[in-house]
């Protein structure tokens, strides 16, 4: 019988090959939990402003938060949009992130499959 950690592991070894694919430049681990946090909100249909990203201390100072969604943005991962307020900018996943967890939640089903 295999053990649900087989399966997270599998998970795991599933996603190291997508790292390798061509697609989207890779990102450190704080942009990866920028990225989720950034989904996890648009999946809630949750406006995420920068300002809002911003209030998360547990994320690091201002600076480095700028510092970091602008090289989402560099990268492709990420766009921002205007809001009714010009001064306000909406957190927003492009395409080519959207396919991104596209793909991962295959790895996820496949990974569930085999275990």
């Amino acid at each position: 019988m295999t053990r649900p950690a087989d399966i997270y592991l599998r998970f795991l070894q599933l996603t190291e090959a997508l790292r390798g694919l061509p697609s989207l430049p890779s990102l450190d681990p704080l942009e990866e939990r920028i990225l989720e946090l950034v989904a996890r909100a648009a999946q809630a249909r949750e406006r995420l402003s920068v300002r809002d990203m911003m209030a998360k201390s547990e994320l690091g100072s201002p600076a480095m938060l700028h510092a970091r969604l602008k090289s989402m943005r560099e990268k492709g991962w990420i766009v921002l949009s205007d809001t009714e307020d010009a001064r306000r900018k909406q957190i927003e996943l492009t395409q080519s992130a959207l396919r991104h967890f596209d793909k991962l939640s295959e790895c996820l089903v496949k990974a569930a499959k085999s275990g």
